[in-house]
């Protein structure tokens, strides 16, 4: 299989999970139409479209696949403000789709309905987990999006972290600030800079690395702990209360 993510829209990512024969693909989070129609043209045939949560820059697309492929199915999260969905996936289901067999999880946070999909090594995570970051809590509380991230943790970590958007730079110098003494950091943050230098994208990352590098999954590491007490005037309760100052920092972070 070829996994294949299509530039869209500003920032965002459409991954695109196709067969070794390069025609029936797998399609998610399609913000727009056209790199997939695109890529059609080329030969490309999709199968069946995942979506991770409700956001115009994940669904958009999908009206104009369905106007040209109308029997696509689409498997989404079970949220009203998805209209278009031929199946509502919910928590610990396996979905079979297009000869891929993928698990859901549950991922509140960046909104109540966000849902992960994993499985053949990969995650397509949407917006909670970004490499050397994670999403803004639209909907979710802290407890929520912490939890979600620790689950997500917690899966293999020879996994490949397919996330919605390009911004590993951005993340890289908010974690750099946090974490100032990590070699793993520094290097996957070099490693991103010569990436995006060249035109390619920084993503899919491995989840080995962001165990290594993402301060949001480090919330318990002492360095990560000792920062937030600096920046806070107080040292974090838990866990929690660790993430919780961390997303405020970085919701406020200037570079």
């Amino acid at each position: 299989m070829h996994l294949t993510p299509l530039p869209a829209l500003s920032d965002n990512y459409i991954w695109v999970l196709a067969a070794d024969d390069g025609a029936r693909a797998l399609i998610v989070d399609p913000g727009e139409a056209a790199p997939i129609l695109a890529a059609a043209q080329q030969g490309l045939q999709p199968a069946g479209i995942l979506l991770t949560h409700h956001h115009p820059d994940h669904i958009g697309g999908v009206p104009g696949l369905l106007e040209r492929w109308p029997d696509l199915p689409v498997f989404a999260p079970d949220d009203e403000r998805i209209p278009a969905a031929y199946r509502r996936v919910r928590d610990n289901e396996i979905i079979d789709v297009a000869g891929w067999r993928f698990g859901v999880l549950a991922v509140p946070g960046h909104t109540r309905s966000h849902v992960a999909y994993h499985g053949h090594g990969l995650l397509f995570c949407g917006d909670t987990l970004f490499s050397l970051g994670c999403g803004r809590m639209f909907e979710g509380t802290p407890e929520q999006m912490h939890g979600s991230l620790s689950r997500l943790a917690a899966l293999p970590p020879e996994t490949w972290v397919c996330c919605g958007h390009e911004y590993t730079l951005a993340n890289a110098a908010f974690a750099r600030v946090v974490e100032p003494g990590n070699p793993a950091l520094r290097r996957r943050s070099e490693e991103a800079q010569a990436m995006r230098a060249t035109g390619r994208p920084t993503l899919p990352s491995l989840l080995a690395d962001e165990l290594a590098a993402n301060p949001f999954l480090r919330v318990d590491v002492p360095e990560v702990r000792a920062s937030l007490a600096r920046e806070t005037g107080h040292a974090p309760a838990d866990g929690t209360d660790a993430f919780a100052a961390l997303r405020r920092w970085k919701d406020g972070f200037v570079a």
